[in-house]
């Protein structure tokens, strides 16, 4: 499954897609799809409430200070691009090998 998520690099960042389900019952990561993850999110898709908790929810995830997590593309979009500084394509793909497998 973690073959099929694609990581890229922009500038100082590790690159992720990400395709935002708001309103579900719980915060999880569901599944891969088009090469980026699912994540369902508890917030709405009101006042960037939705943004505000996929940033927090994966840099607790991933285990990383929220600074170094940003939304980088799709502010208005479920399908979003979501940015990691201070940890490569390679680390960043284990952690989510390590999170869907484990």
């Amino acid at each position: 499954m973690i073959d099929e998520i694609k990581i890229t690099t922009q500038g100082e960042y590790s690159c992720l897609q990400v395709h935002l389900q708001p309103r579900a019952s719980r915060n999880e990561i569901s599944g891969v799809v088009e090469q980026g993850l699912k994540i369902r999110l508890t917030a709405p898709p009101v006042d960037d409430r939705a943004n505000r908790q996929l940033v927090d929810f994966l840099a607790e995830t991933l285990d990383l200070p929220r600074r170094d997590v940003v939304l980088l593309h799709g502010q208005k979009s479920r399908s979003k691009t979501v940015g990691f500084k201070s940890i490569d394509r390679d680390e960043l793909a284990r952690r989510l090998h390590n999170i869907l497998y484990n």
